[in-house]
């Protein structure tokens, strides 16, 4: 069954008609002045959680040192009334600031708040997201749902290749992250219909939250947005958009005094004829494409480019307040050179009567993929026993994927990875594994089966598989489908199942209210009860609220706790079954279920983890 995790938990918490209707409104240019409300709302709050509890970085603490799984003991009630009482006044607690090693060498600087000040950007995100989903351009890829860099290089092919646009406008904006000017952010969220003045002075508080420096200095910023927030990347599109619609005004929706006909095929058009009109007249042809703060214009002349490139950077600097970096931004003729982006270098190739993309992954790109990967191969050098040595392969051939995942549309990835990278490991991890790589062995993961079984190059460390990096054909990128919208019913179809099963009592369960039990508890409930289908996990049978039951497997006295593999749906005559120890009382409950054989030995399955005998 096709699922998509945030779309499955808005359906646990009834959001995902309150997000539709927000994307609905905001396509037909409504002005939104009540967002508090839906961002305070019980549901909206616990979904933030649900949302956030699995992120790589929640274990990551902040200034204030309290990690996700603090938050997770808390009541469910106690958690709301936290989130909502920081949002009637909200002050943030000041941001830590670490710096991570970027692939030139240099650092970047990250900006890591406090997990209540996540969990308040998160439930902002959620409500503010659907709204600008439906404002923003169809060539912005960066951080939007259903969206990678995948779509933002079958873009540029297409510009090379299909537009035969060979001159190209590489900007690089200075410290972007660090730079956005606040004033003209909060301007350009009430031009997109954002004008609920309270939750604008929120947004505002968040960007002026105080940053405590690695040498313990707290600075006060009065611009920029700190990486690291999760709110930061929508806010960074939200600034950049009124950038990307200023291009396509330049030249793809210019308006014409005579209206031309649109070829249209569903969803999508053919503005082929006003192009071919507009290229009669002195304008600029010029297409964007961007990803984040990373972005390229295409155009078809050199001297439209030259001049394409001083209007931007003059754009830039008086609307956004923004400076470019003068020995990285350019003027390039694909013709003649390679232009990066996103890790890739592209360049415009003459086969046969046309030209074609040539790409390749940059040389930062291999520099930093086969750094990593000897990285690994030292990991492996004195494993501290099997297991450990095992931990570590996997750790290996992850990265090998990784690799091959994101790199696999450059047009002579396989170059890169057998001639280049694969050359520069192969010696080092002979000199270091030496002869304890051999040529057999066997595996019976699916994934390496499928992707290196054929290849030669397979090797084994103690039987188990180590992935050859040289492995790897290239794939075409492909375009989004412009149907796929997780905002809309029809745009859910392509990517996501709803849950096939009648959900009344799933949200009667959502709403249910328990003073005693922790977050965690009241939200892996409604995983497990969607689990297994509303039914009882040792009966089969099909549970109405008042009949449900979550047992924990061991219990907390005993050492258990709230996670899910530790929780279980059952029926409430079973879970008394289970800790009944009186003889009298476990006939009493015998009688009322009547349990088969099969039923018996899971009923005492859990008895012995609950510390009581088998019956």
């Amino acid at each position: 069954m096709t699922k998509q995790t945030k779309l499955r938990n808005s359906e646990y918490y009834d959001m995902q008609s309150v997000f539709d209707n927000l994307y609905e409104q905001s396509r037909n240019n409504a002005v939104f002045d009540n967002l508090m409300a839906i961002i305070k709302s019980e549901e909206n709050i616990r979904l933030a959680y649900r949302n956030i509890k699995k992120n790589q970085g929640s274990n990551t603490s902040g200034t204030d040192n309290i990690k996700i799984s603090d938050i997770e003991k808390m009541s469910a009630d106690k958690y709301v009334r936290i989130i909502q009482n920081k949002l009637a006044w909200y002050k943030p607690k000041s941001v830590k600031r670490i710096e991570i090693p970027k692939p030139n060498g240099k650092m970047r600087p990250l900006g890591i708040p406090t997990v209540i000040d996540r969990l308040v950007q998160q439930c902002i995100l959620q409500v503010l997201e659907p709204i600008c989903e439906a404002k923003f351009h169809e060539r912005s890829n960066g951080f939007r749902p259903n969206r990678s860099a995948e779509h933002a290089l079958a873009q540029c092919y297409r510009m090379i290749q299909k537009q035969n646009l060979h001159f190209v406008v590489d900007i690089d904006i200075k410290g972007f992250f660090d730079n956005v000017n606040h004033s003209k952010l909060i301007r350009q969220m009430w031009t997109l219909g954002i004008r609920d003045k309270t939750l604008l002075c929120v947004i505002k508080e968040m960007l002026k939250a105080p940053i405590v420096m690695p040498n313990g200095e707290t600075v006060y910023p009065d611009k920029g947005t700190p990486q690291g927030g999760i709110l930061s990347p929508l806010l960074s599109n939200i600034v950049l958009n009124e950038l990307d619609w200023w291009v396509a005004s330049q030249w793809e929706f210019m308006p014409t005094h005579t209206e031309y006909q649109i070829y249209s095929k569903g969803e999508k058009s053919n503005r082929g004829n006003i192009y071919r009109v507009l290229r009669k007249s002195e304008l600029k042809e010029m297409f964007i494409v961007r990803y984040a703060d990373d972005f390229k214009i295409f155009c078809r002349k050199r001297s439209d480019a030259n001049k394409v490139f001083i209007a931007v950077k003059k754009w830039l600097k008086e609307r956004l307040k923004l400076d470019i970096s003068e020995e990285k931004s350019k003027v390039v003729n694909l013709k003649r050179q390679y232009s990066e982006f996103l890790g890739f270098k592209l360049k415009a190739v003459l086969k046969g009567n046309k030209y074609v993309v040539k790409s390749h992954m940059s040389d930062k790109a291999i520099k930093s993929a086969t750094d990593k990967l000897k990285d690994r191969i030292e990991d492996l050098q004195r494993p501290k026993d099997l297991l450990d040595e095992k931990r570590k392969l996997n750790l290996y051939n992850s990265t090998v994927w990784g690799i091959h995942n994101y790199f696999q549309y450059a047009t002579h990835i396989s170059f890169d990875c057998a001639c280049i990278i694969h050359d520069k490991i192969r010696i080092f991890a002979y000199n270091r594994l030496g002869n304890r790589l051999v040529k057999q062995g066997s595996t019976n993961n699916r994934y390496i089966i499928e992707h290196y079984g054929s290849s030669k190059g397979l090797r084994y460390l103690n039987k188990f598989p180590m992935c050859p990096v040289s492995f790897i054909q290239t794939k075409a990128p492909l375009y989004k489908k412009k149907e796929i919208c997780k905002y809309t019913k029809e745009g859910r179809e392509k990517i996501h199942q709803n849950l096939i099963f009648d959900i009344t009592v799933l949200l009667m369960l959502m709403h249910e209210k328990n003073a005693n039990r922790s977050i965690e508890y009241m939200d892996n409930r409604l995983s497990l009860w969607a689990a297994q289908y509303g039914r009882c996990a040792v009966t089969g049978k099909f549970l109405w609220i008042d009949k449900i039951h979550c047992h924990h497997k061991i219990p907390l006295k005993n050492g258990g706790n709230d996670k899910y593999h530790n929780l279980v749906i059952v029926h409430k005559n079973v879970h008394k079954l289970i800790h009944a120890t009186n003889p009298d009382t476990i006939q009493k409950y015998l009688d009322l279920v009547k349990p088969t054989v099969t039923m018996l030995k899971k009923i005492n399955k859990l008895r012995e983890k609950a510390s009581n005998t088998a019956i």
